[in-house]
This record gives C-alpha cells, structure tokens and sequence, in this order.
C-alpha cells in the first residue's frame, strides 16, 4: 500500500517530528502532526515563566518545517533575536503564537490561524492545550522536574509522568482512532517522544488503534541516558510507564539491532550531507517497506 492512499499520524517533538513532517508533506491534509508541548528552555521557557502557557517552540519548528524555507512565513517565524537585551534569544515565531495565545480563546485556535497564514494543510496539534511539565522519579525517591532537567540526567529514571495531570483534545484522539499509519520519534526518547504517551487519552487510543504504529529510532545516538537501552528496553519501560506497548515495528539504522517484541526494518537512513538526519527519500522508502512486510506477514498468517 502506498503511503499517500494512508491517514497518517506521527507523534514526538523537536526537530525529529518536524523532520517527519517535512518528509511526508505530500500528504496534506491526510497527514496530523501531535506534538509535545513541556519544553522549559530557550524562548519557549522565558515565555512559560512570564505566565501559564503550553511550550510553542516545538510547535513553531514543526508549522515552518511544513512551508517552503525561503517564503517569507518560513523566515519570519524562524526569527530569531540576538543581543543580550529582553528580546535576546526569543525566537519571533515564538512570540507570535504565544501572543495570539493570549487574545485567541484556545490554543487550537492560535494554531489554526498561523496555519492559514502560512497556508499549511497538514494538521498541526498540540498533545494538549493545558500546560504541564515533566517529573522524573529516581528508584531511591529523588525526582527532577521540568524538560530540561530530565535532559541533564545520568541514569535512566524509573519512571516519568506530568505534572499536572492533564487531557489531550478530541481532535488528537480522533486523528489516532482514524489512523491507518501512527509514527513515534524520531527524537530524544524522553523529552520529545513520551510526553505524549503519559496523557491518558492519548495512551488509551494508541492501545486500541486500528493502523500500524511504527518507532522510527535515532540515526546516531542521543545524549541521553536512553541512549544506552537495547530496543526492546525502551519498548519494555514505556510498558511500564503508560500500561501498554502500543508499538508494532521500528526503523532503524543499525544492522546489528534485534528484538524479540516487535518487527524490526533496518535501513541505511543517514542523509549524505547532514548524518544525523533521516535522508527523506530513504525514510519514505523504509515506511513503505515496512508496510510491504506487515500485509506480506497478514497474507501468509
């Protein structure tokens, strides 16, 4: 089955779901980006100090991955500021989302209109319109909080959750339940893919989905703590985590990985000039191999 005859859905933050979304902008409106919404850093943290509101730095990235990088939408809303000044660091974009935030009755809404602007079809969500932050818990009882905090760690902690507790929006959960093709990662493993994960609804849907859930895993290991878990570790501590497994097969890089849990794809993904990106072209080709392999396996069971 080709990808563009697919309701695709593909979950995560940072520059690794924007990459996703980049990729697989053909698709249009048959493609929903969810996005994680806990960062504390950077602009998007000097905005969520000043007052209550979801992190919009990754939501940002993942609307002007979606345009053309030389429109003038793509160059405005990738702005940055310099100097040492108030303004200093605080990326435009931004400052235009967390603005609309404050005059727009929801989130949602802001999203909407920036999409018009930049004449963007693909749906863009955040996991959640209600602010929350990431706790870690240690097994001895420490626990840190905050996205960059969680970032900063040595060990792997036994467990995340968020704080506050919060519910995810019927258009998330409706772009799940309709998916054929649900893509996690690529990207920091628990600051960017299982956010999301942790909000109930979220979870629930994913365990009861109809479509294909597919990890697409890192090209070069991240600096991070996960960095160190085998495949079927990490898919063995979001079972802890969130109560259900809700992966089906994961893409690879590496030739060497096997798993006793889920199917496993392994592609050269590495673009020739920048090598911790997924090339586009490779990444297309591994997720219609993977689906190739999934209706061979229905076909012959």
């Amino acid at each position: 089955m080709q990808l563009n005859q697919l309701n695709i859905v593909a979950i995560g933050g940072g520059h690794g779901l924007g990459r996703v979304l980049s990729t697989l902008s053909f698709m249009g409106d048959k493609l929903t980006g969810i996005v994680t919404t806990t960062d504390n850093g950077g602009s998007t943290g000097k905005l969520r100090k000043r007052s209550s509101s979801i992190a919009w730095g990754d939501l940002r990235n993942c609307l002007t991955e979606l345009v053309d990088n030389d429109s003038i939408g793509s160059q405005l809303f990738n702005f940055r500021f310099d100097g040492d000044d108030e303004l200093g660091g605080h990326n435009l974009g931004n400052l235009i989302l967390y603005g609309l935030g404050e005059v727009q009755s929801r989130p949602l809404d802001s999203i909407k209109l920036v999409r018009r602007m930049l004449r963007v079809r693909t749906q863009v969500l955040p996991m959640s319109e209600t602010p929350t932050d990431l706790m870690a818990f240690y097994p001895e009882g420490r626990c840190r909080v905050g996205e960059l905090s969680v970032d900063e760690m040595s060990i792997m902690p036994k467990n995340l959750m968020l704080a506050p507790l919060v519910k995810s929006i019927k258009p998330c959960i409706d772009a799940i339940n309709n998916a054929d093709l649900i893509i996690l990662g690529p990207g920091s493993f628990l600051t960017s893919i299982v956010p999301p994960l942790l909000i109930r609804d979220i979870s629930n849907a994913l365990a009861n989905r109809k479509g294909h859930c597919v990890f697409i895993d890192n090209v070069v290991l991240e600096n991070s703590p996960a960095a160190k878990l085998s495949i079927d570790e990490r898919l063995s501590w979001i079972n802890d985590n969130i109560g259900c497994l809700p992966i089906d097969s994961v893409i690879c890089q590496d030739p060497e990985v096997k798993s006793d849990k889920v199917n496993i794809i392994c592609r050269d993904l590495a673009h020739n000039k920048v090598p911790h990106h997924h090339d586009k072209k490779k990444l297309i080709s591994a997720l219609e191999d993977c689906l190739a392999s999934v209706d061979y396996k229905k076909r012959v069971s």
